[in-house]
């Protein structure tokens, strides 16, 4: 049976996509590391808490087919803000999240990272 289990996520982390603009927080790159945590042996991986396993296979398959999104349909595919979804994508993501990181940073902080000796050897020099 835990063959099948591994093979079931398997499955489900192939047909997950994983987003290059989320480096270091895509759920599909998060998945498949986890996958490979808790499978560590393959189809050999004896799993200590089957029913949990299956719960979570079930809940991460209901959420990659969009059971949630097609049981509940919205109206209309509109925001408060009245971004479109590729904008959302592209504010989103990791590139754009550190240019607004490093815009958020006050005056004072961008002056001492400027200004602030880079180490010991700067300490000599002045």
């Amino acid at each position: 049976m835990a063959a099948s289990r591994y093979r079931r996520f398997l499955k489900l982390c192939e047909e997950w996509p994983v987003d290059e603009t989320k480096r270091g927080r895509d759920l599909g790159a998060y998945l498949r590391q986890r996958v490979a945590q808790a499978f560590r042996e393959g189809e050999n991986t004896q799993v200590a808490e089957p029913e949990a396993c299956d719960q979570m296979y079930e809940s991460l398959a209901r959420l990659h087919s969009n059971y949630y999104k097609h049981k509940y349909p919205r109206p209309r595919d509109t925001s408060f803000s009245g971004l479109s979804l590729e904008e959302y994508k592209l504010i989103l993501s990791t590139d754009n999240l550190e240019e607004l990181k490093e815009i958020d940073k006050g005056m004072w902080k961008k002056l001492q990272e400027k200004f602030a000796p880079k180490g010991p050897e700067e300490d000599h020099k002045a």
